[in-house]
């Protein structure tokens, strides 16, 4: 039986994807990788993208003041099939022939070309709830499967925002704006890596944090600097943004005087607060192609400490704001140390024009300021830097939808045996081959 089922689901892959280049793509994407559930509808039509429907519940796990990994399992179990239930109403109406599936309500909608759902990396219980998922309803409606890689999606997701934007650059084949090759960078709260990215699937990781991500550091020292009033206040535990908007609570108003170091001499400048304490920039002292933030954090947890707790507001600011300078710059730093790098060895390649920032720290605004400063005054001011929306910055099933949609005009599909990845490298270069290294990929009806 279960045969039956992967060949009809192979058979099924190839009909469809003859049909790619000239047909628009609809898909029903599954995104449950940490503690958002999310669900998707989008389609892609002659190079214009329409998400026909979004929504994310996110576990409430406060009570832990972080992600209880138990809770966010709960969570997807408790919403996923909801979502997915609510999403198909959403899908648009058949026409010219196509698929359909009938609802209760005796409602006719266009059956989706596809399923997306994250394969990897992330929490492998969690993965397991959107994947077997997104397998039983490719199954149900004899439709293939694109298994997602998560870092991937949001490298890609510019590329969704040039084609839902409907820029005039956009070729008449509908390709989007952003082209590789291009230098992303991908920071969140379980990941901050520089990544050189040649192609679709083509990746090299220049940098990595040997320790914790850039976002796990500004929300362990927004748990420690935001009074304790306003911490109860959140409805998240996405304490990072929160400690954003305590500490710029007007916005770009509040940095509008902030200068970059000129140099790398300036860098290693130990700058002493009014109140006597300094954050210290991780790897001032050299150009080494690493990341690293967790001296950030304890610093925090330091000083607070030798404060006893007693801290004004007014210091609190000035901490938080310190925290994310040092934090933006030493990420910075790297950014212009990686793409000096990567002028020099790679001068008979193709130029890299553009900086995707992506992940959810990439709606930091005092982020982007930073960045934009260190490139416009160390030799790369017309160097392009772009981020998403701050609604698809974070975990969200769109785009895994997009990423699926890339992936799947270009020949790609998933095996049904396929089985959640807590690790899975970008590198296509690493031991595991990257994207394109781990098993169970389809590529035009056959196994590779």
């Amino acid at each position: 039986m279960v045969l039956l089922i992967l060949r009809n689901s192979t058979r099924v892959s190839r009909n469809i994807l003859g049909c790619r280049h000239y047909r628009g793509l609809l898909t029903l994407a599954i995104e449950t990788s940490c503690d958002d559930t999310s669900v998707a509808v989008i389609e892609k039509n002659n190079g214009k993208a329409k998400i026909h429907f979004l929504e994310n519940i996110t576990a409430d796990c406060r009570e832990h003041r972080g992600i209880h990994p138990i809770l966010a399992l709960e969570s997807h179990q408790e919403n996923l099939a909801c979502l997915v239930d609510k999403a198909l109403r959403y899908l648009p109406s058949p026409s010219n022939g196509e698929k359909s599936i009938d609802l209760a309500d005796g409602t006719k909608c266009r059956r989706p070309d596809f399923i997306s759902a994250t394969r990897g990396p992330g929490m492998r219980s969690n993965l397991s709830v959107g994947l077997d998922t997104g397998k039983a309803l490719s199954v149900a409606w004899q439709i293939p499967m694109v298994g997602v890689h998560h870092m991937q999606a949001h490298m890609l997701t510019p590329r969704l925002v040039s084609c839902l934007e409907e820029r005039k650059s956009q070729t008449s084949e509908g390709t989007a704006s952003l082209q590789f090759p291009f230098l992303s960078i991908l920071v969140s709260g379980g990941h901050s890596m520089l990544v050189h990215s040649k192609s679709m699937t083509d990746h090299k990781i220049l940098a990595s944090s040997e320790d914790i991500a850039i976002g796990e550091t500004i929300d362990k020292s927004a748990r420690e600097i935001i009074p304790a009033d306003l911490l109860k206040e959140s409805k998240t535990t996405m304490y990072g943004k929160a400690l954003e908007q305590f500490v710029f609570p007007n916005g770009k108003e509040d940095f509008a005087d902030y200068r970059p170091p000129m140099n790398r001499g300036e860098e290693v400048i130990k700058r002493q607060s009014r109140w006597g304490w300094s954050v210290t920039t991780p790897f001032a002292n050299t150009r080494t192609l690493q990341l690293s933030f967790s001296s950030v954090a304890s610093m925090v947890n330091k000083i607070i400490k030798n404060k006893d707790g007693e801290m004004s507001r007014e210091e609190r600011v000035d901490l938080g704001r310190e925290i994310m300078r040092v934090s933006f710059e030493h990420l910075a730093s790297r950014t212009i140390i990686a793409l000096d790098a990567l002028r020099l060895r790679h001068s008979d390649e193709k130029e890299i024009k553009t900086v995707v920032v992506s992940g959810g720290v990439a709606a930091n605004k005092f982020l982007m300021a930073v960045l934009r400063s260190f490139l416009d005054v160390r030799g790369f001011e017309k160097m392009e830097i772009i981020a998403p929306p701050p609604y698809l910055c974070t975990d969200n099933a769109a785009m895994i939808g997009w990423a699926a949609i890339e992936m799947f005009e270009s020949g790609y599909t998933t095996d049904l045996k396929c089985r959640a990845i807590r690790k899975w490298t970008l590198d296509s270069q690493a031991e595991d081959g990257g994207i394109l290294g781990l098993d169970g990929w389809i590529k035009d009806g056959a196994a590779i």
